[in-house]
C-alpha cells in the first residue's frame, strides 16, 4: 500500500521536467572525467545520460539511457548497510562511525589516526567492515546480496559484471591495504581475501537507473516494497540509512551537495547517483564523467535542477 506523499505529485509533469533537464545539462558534458583507475570503467562512453524516477504512488518516468545497466560501484554500500543493520542492529556502530569523513573515500590516514574505526559506512574502509558483517552472519552472503538487489529492483536479470570485478581485484591495491589494516586492528572477523572478493563483486553489480530507482523506493516509502509486497525494511532502518546517506553519501562533498540538491543521496564512481525524497519518490541519474571528488558532474547538476524545478526536497 502506497504511503501518503510528502506533497501532492499529481501537479508535476515529470516527463516534461526530465526533458527540460536533459536539454539544460547538454552544455555540461566534457567538464568531468570518467573514472580511469578501474580500466573496465574507463571504456564507458562519457556521453551517457540516464534518469529514472519511481514514485510512492506507483508511477515511473524515464529519460535517455535509463534502461542501460552500468557499474553501480559505491551505491551498493547502501544495500549492504541495510543488510548489516538487519544482522547487527545498533551494535554495528561499535565498529564503524556515522560522521562525514572530510577525506577522500579511500584514505588510510584517518583510519590510522582513529585506531581502525572507519568514520562512516560509505567510505571504503567502512564499507569493508559492513561487508565483513555480511560474511560473518551469512555463508551465502554473495548470492543473497545479489538476490536482494534482484528483489528490490524487480529485475531477475540483475547480475555481477565479472569483468569489472576482475578489474577491481587486479587494481584494488589500496582497498587490500585498507582491509589488512582493519584486520590488524581486529575490525575484520573474516578472511581478508573473502571480504575483498565480496566487496569487489558488490561494487561490480550492474544495474540500470530504472533498476536503482525501484530498488531505493522502499527508502522513500517507509520500507514498503511495491514489487515484492510488504515491508522488506523496517522503518527504523529506513530512518537510519537515509540519515547516513544525507550526511555521508557523496564522499567528502556532502555539505556542498546538500546545499545544492537537498536530498539524501548515494553516489558511485561508475557515474550513478541515487536520491530519496521521503514519502514521495526515488530518483537515479547516471552520467559517467566525475568531478574532482568522485561524484557524477552532470548527475549532480541533474539532481540540483530536479529538486529546484519540482520544489521537492527534505528541507
Amino acid at each position: 500500500m502506497a504511503r501518503v506523499p510528502l506533497r501532492p505529485l499529481d501537479g508535476i509533469d515529470f516527463d516534461a521536467v526530465l526533458g527540460e533537464i536533459g536539454d539544460a545539462v547538454a552544455k555540461d558534458f566534457g567538464k568531468g572525467k570518467v573514472a580511469s583507475y578501474i580500466p573496465a570503467l574507463k571504456r564507458v562512453s562519457p556521453k551517457k545520460l540516464g534518469i529514472a524516477v519511481s514514485t510512492v504512488d506507483g508511477k515511473e518516468y524515464r529519460y535517455g539511457d535509463a534502461r542501460e545497466p552500468f557499474s553501480i560501484q559505491s551505491i551498493s554500500k547502501v544495500l549492504t548497510l541495510i543488510v548489516a543493520l538487519h544482522h547487527e542492529g545498533e551494535g554495528l556502530w561499535k565498529r564503524v562511525g556515522r560522521e562525514p569523513s572530510g577525506n577522500p573515500y579511500n584514505s588510510l590516514v584517518q583510519l590510522e589516526r582513529e585506531n581502525g574505526i572507519p568514520r562512516n559506512p560509505f567510505i571504503n574502509a567502512g564499507a569493508l567492515v559492513v561487508t565483513d558483517s555480511l560474511l560473518t552472519h551469512d555463508k551465502d552472503a554473495k548470492e543473497n546480496f545479489l538476490n536482494l538487489a534482484r528483489t528490490l529492483s524487480g529485475n531477475k536479470k540483475v547480475k555481477f559484471d565479472r569483468e569489472v570485478a576482475r578489474s577491481e581485484r587486479d587494481h584494488g591495491h589500496r582497498n587490500a591495504a585498507i582491509a589488512h589494516f582493519l584486520k590488524s586492528h581486529g575490525n575484520l572477523n573474516c578472511d581478508v581475501e573473502e571480504v575483498l572478493d565480496l566487496y569487489f563483486h558488490q561494487c561490480a553489480l550492474a544495474m540500470s537507473c530504472l533498476d536503482l530507482s525501484r530498488a531505493f523506493l522502499p527508502l522513500a516509502n517507509q520500507g514498503n516494497d511495491m514489487h515484492a509486497g510488504g515491508n522488506l525494511i523496517d522503518k527504523r532502518r529506513v530512518k537510519r540509512v537515509n540519515a547516513v546517506m544525507l550526511t555521508c553519501g557523496v564522499y567528502d562533498g556532502v555539505g556542498n551537495f546538500a546545499y545544492r540538491v537537498g536530498i539524501p543521496c548515494k553516489s558511485g564512481v561508475g557515474g550513478g547517483i541515487v536520491g530519496v525524497i521521503p514519502r514521495a519518490l526515488s530518483i537515479c541519474v547516471w552520467s559517467p564523467e566525475l568531478d574532482a571528488i568522485g561524484n557524477s558532474y552532470v548527475g549532480t547538476r541533474v539532481l540540483e535542477l530536479f529538486t529546484s524545478k519540482t520544489h521537492l526536497s527534505v528541507f
